[in-house]
């Protein structure tokens, strides 16, 4: 399968999952000014980084965002605080070094995913623009 059919095919997945975990209703009787299903388009050629979603009002808890990073770039050590973190890797090859040594490699189709009070940074080790979406929620 081309390289671009892959990576239309992972969009199209990764955008699948968040409506899947954005739409379930907060609770079983729809009270009014809870968040609704609602469905994302993300640029496949994005050329930068973007929110998906932002949190209350429009979820529950969960924040999401789409991520571009150049060859040798990185995002920055940072800590998942009280949330738990998940990345959905669409395209390139990097990895999740978090804090302590444990390293995890990422590449098209993987899914990371990163614990509460955990120090992380995520790096694009190979040759090519690496795209991933991150979803924090509030861990209990």
């Amino acid at each position: 399968m081309p390289a671009r059919d892959r990576f239309i095919r992972s969009v199209v997945l990764s955008a699948a999952i968040l409506l899947m975990v954005s739409a379930a209703p907060s609770r079983a009787d729809g009270v009014a000014g809870k968040p609704g299903p609602r469905l994302i388009h993300l640029q496949h050629a994005a050329l930068e980084s973007s929110d998906i979603f932002k949190g209350p009002p429009e979820t529950v808890t969960m924040r999401s965002g789409f991520v571009v990073l150049l060859p040798g770039q990185s995002v920055g050590r940072h800590s998942t605080r009280g949330n738990e973190e998940a990345v959905i890797v669409l395209a390139g090859a990097g990895e999740m070094r978090i804090a302590g040594g444990a390293v995890l490699r990422l590449e098209p189709y993987t899914v990371a995913y990163c614990p509460p009070l955990t120090e992380h940074d995520v790096f694009n080790t190979g040759t090519e623009t690496m795209r991933y979406i991150w979803l924090v929620a509030k861990a209990r």
